[in-house]
């Protein structure tokens, strides 16, 4: 093997072959492109590409990201237990769809009360158009977002502004276009199949380097570029049956660079399989990650609002649902699903809330709708205000989807840009088998028509008209209850009413009492009060004017001091612990 150096003419430099391996040392400014030489003639680009300025197709590029100057050095980290995360997809964020227009915006999220923004993927993919999931070279940044040098930017004026920045990167496979890695090594496997592509090999001969291939890719986000926390995705698509796990492996090695570097640094995964083990520490048998999504709380939230039941909304639709799932962070712990026909999960039990991640919207739950609707298009005003309520008043880690707080009504669709018509065939025909258990019909969006992206951008002057400019208050207005009362860190007491469809959080401390009560029906309710509250310890209700609800004056009834629900509301008490009233 050779590396090829396009200096002002080609320049081939032979490589020693030792154990598997090919090297050479040699000197390249940056910007020089290069690409490695089979014996065989076929060149192909870098599969540690730091950058690929002519997309999946081209060669790579030298580029040095130390030589970025960080102006971050005081910048405090990520703390799951005080966030509020905002997901966002650089392409579609804004109208230029790139990092440096991307920071016009980090303001009015830090004004909202968003702690920490979380990236979809932005490892290269083929095309402009993508989600980031069929990135392939897990180096290289985005050139079409700008490239290395313009996530530096993004991330360093992120945390000037006391942003944390959360990366989305994908170890499960890599896309199907331009994915070149196979012909370097045992990078994949056939052991395993995902849905997505082929498995990486994580536990067969020759897994070793790929191992490290993707552990160092981890350490090289949170080292050259200061994300303070990776999001895995789709984590069971992992397979690994080695003794010691791949992921336990990765997250050892991140606490490793965290204790010499002195900053927090986080890992959370994304899964189906409402499995603790990922959480559970290494010596009780589990990988020691830092945090989870979860998605059952969306699906309980969703069948409440929305009253869908196709598809894997089938196991859920009760209040009590949901409030198993406040309770311990997920419902399923090994009990029968319909919707996968056998018992599935086991039990979070016993773990901090503060370790799950929860959401009412995400690229998923909108994207991977047929016609990729946002909530606000399937449910009414007074819903979405319920909505966010829960979502932000909850005691897990709450994660808003561009566009949530202002109620974007652009939808987020699938899109792609290819080049292979048989490849954008097979992803159409794949997205019509897909819908099939929801009952979406078969007239989708063409993933590749550059109109399914145009219209996926945000239209951020939405924000000036109502109801939008009220929800974003609103949004707000939540966002302060969270933080000054702290209640990422507090476990509340969770009761439930369900055949008067009300639920409710009660979150103590030595300072306060708080209780956030929801009303899901669409009828009025009535909700009892503690005996220590009053009508002047009600401290927000979503049915009131001020939030364009259908309530003037917040009314509580005079014997039996219960306080007065209009439909699909949430309504927010807060008393003094200092002595008895």
């Amino acid at each position: 093997m050779s590396l090829v150096l396009f200096r002002r003419y080609p320049e081939l430099i032979p490589m020693s072959a030792h154990c598997g391996f090919h090297t050479v040392e040699t000197e390249a400014d940056e910007g020089i492109p290069y690409r490695f030489r089979f014996p065989d003639g076929r060149e192909f680009a870098d599969p540690a590409s730091r950058f690929q300025p002519e997309g999946v197709q081209g060669p790579s590029v030298v580029i040095d990201t130390a030589k970025f100057r960080w102006t971050d050095k005081g910048f405090a980290g990520f703390s799951p237990s005080q966030a509020v995360i905002y997901e966002l997809h650089t392409g579609t964020f804004t109208e230029e769809g790139t990092f440096e227009s991307a920071i016009s915006r980090l303001e009015s999220l830090a004004d909202l009360g968003v702690t920490a923004v979380e990236l979809m993927p932005v490892a290269q993919f083929p095309g402009t158009r993508n989600w980031g999931y069929d990135g392939v070279f897990p180096y290289a940044v985005q050139n079409s977002y700008g490239g290395p040098r313009g996530l530096q930017k993004f991330v360093n004026a992120a945390h000037g502004i006391g942003l944390s920045v959360i990366l989305d990167v994908v170890y499960n496979h890599l896309g199907p276009e331009g994915n070149f890695a196979g012909e370097f090594g045992p990078y994949f496997t056939d052991r395993y199949r995902t849905p997505w592509g082929r498995a990486v090999n994580f536990d067969g001969p020759g897994s070793d380097p790929v191992r490290a291939f993707f552990i160092q890719n981890a350490i090289y986000w949170l080292k050259e570029f200061h994300i303070d926390a990776l999001r895995l995705d789709a984590v069971h698509g992992i397979f690994d049956f080695s003794a010691h796990h791949f992921l336990a492996e990765l997250k050892e090695s991140v606490e490793a660079l965290a204790q010499r570097s002195r900053r927090k640094l986080f890992v959370i995964a994304e899964s189906d399989l409402n499995d603790a083990r990922l959480l559970h520490a290494l010596d009780r048998g589990g990988y020691g990650l830092d945090v989870q999504w979860s998605d059952d709380f969306h699906h309980a939230l969703h069948t409440l609002l929305t009253h869908e039941f196709t598809g894997y909304y089938s196991d859920f639709g009760s209040i009590d649902d949901l409030c198993e799932v406040l309770r311990d962070g997920w419902l399923y712990s090994g009990q029968y699903s319909r919707f996968r026909r056998r018992r599935h999960g086991n039990s979070a039990a016993g773990i901090q809330q503060s370790r799950f991640v929860v959401f009412s919207q995400n690229h998923d739950q909108v994207g991977n709708r047929a016609q990729g609707e946002r909530l606000i298009q399937l449910v009414d005003f007074e819903s979405i205000k319920l909505a966010a309520g829960v979502t932000l008043l909850s005691p897990f880690v709450p994660l808003l989807f561009m566009g949530e707080e202002y109620g974007e009504t652009h939808p987020f669709l699938y899109f792609t840009s290819h080049f292979s018509p048989e490849l954008n065939e097979a992803v159409r025909k794949g997205r019509r088998e897909e819908f099939a258990a929801f009952g979406w019909g078969d007239d989708l969006p063409d993933p590749d028509d550059e109109r399914t992206f145009r219209r996926s951008v945000l239209n951020w002057a939405a924000q000036a008209s109502e109801p939008h400019r009220t929800l974003r208050r609103f949004y707000k207005t939540l966002m302060g209850i969270r933080k000054q009362f702290g209640i990422g860190g507090i476990k509340p007491e969770v009761c439930c009413d369900e055949s008067h469809k009300i639920l409710s959080l009660e979150y103590c401390s030595p300072r306060f009492r708080l209780v956030v009560a929801f009303h899901f029906a669409d009828s009025l309710g009535s909700f009892p009060l503690h005996s220590n509250f009053h009508m002047a310890d009600l401290i927000l209700n979503s049915a009131d004017s001020e939030w364009l609800g259908p309530v003037a004056v917040s009314k509580m009834g005079a014997e039996d001091k219960s306080f007065h629900f209009s439909r699909r509301s949430v309504a927010v008490f807060s008393s003094s612990t200092k002595g008895d009233r």
